[in-house]
């Protein structure tokens, strides 16, 4: 399901009034065992844990678990659900920092994304670099399951 985003910053100035705001949640997204065997598929990581449910069953889990990246991976359609930054002429990813896979996230959960400005930084005129604080959380479980620092590169 794509949502129009929430935020539509078109300024090294808008963004700047974002910093250190929450901005979310998005929807929820279920992660179903079809997602995590396409992901396992697109990345070839089959590892048993992920793609075995009759084995993962008898683990500490007690079902397969999505991959760690799986959920990272899903923080850009997320965060487009929060900003838009078609108002810049170049946006880029330019990476990330502080990653932490810190809950398993269990088969048929539905996670959803936080995400707080945490730095913006003007590195050039109408040029920024901004740092995002991601956090995945997943319905029914207290602790987040990632939480990560996306850097971006925005120009005017």
């Amino acid at each position: 399901m794509t949502q129009t985003a929430r935020h539509r910053p078109t300024s090294v100035q808008d963004l700047k009034d974002l910093s250190g705001r929450e901005l979310g949640p998005t929807a929820w997204h279920t992660v179903d065992q079809s997602r995590i065997d396409g992901f396992a598929e697109l990345t070839g990581d089959h590892q048993w844990i992920h793609v075995d449910p009759a084995r993962a069953a008898d683990s500490p889990f007690g079902s397969t678990i999505a991959h760690g990246l799986y959920s990272l991976s899903r923080t850009p359609a997320f965060l487009e659900e929060l900003m838009a930054f078609d108002g810049f002429a170049h946006s880029l990813n330019y990476g990330y920092d502080k990653v932490r896979f810190i809950h398993p996230l269990p088969v048929d959960s539905r996670i959803r994304m936080r995400a707080t400005l945490t730095s913006v930084e003007e590195t050039a005129p109408g040029a920024v670099k901004v740092v995002t604080t991601l956090t995945v959380e997943a319905d029914g479980i207290d602790k987040p399951i990632l939480v990560a620092e996306s850097i971006g590169r925005f120009t005017v």
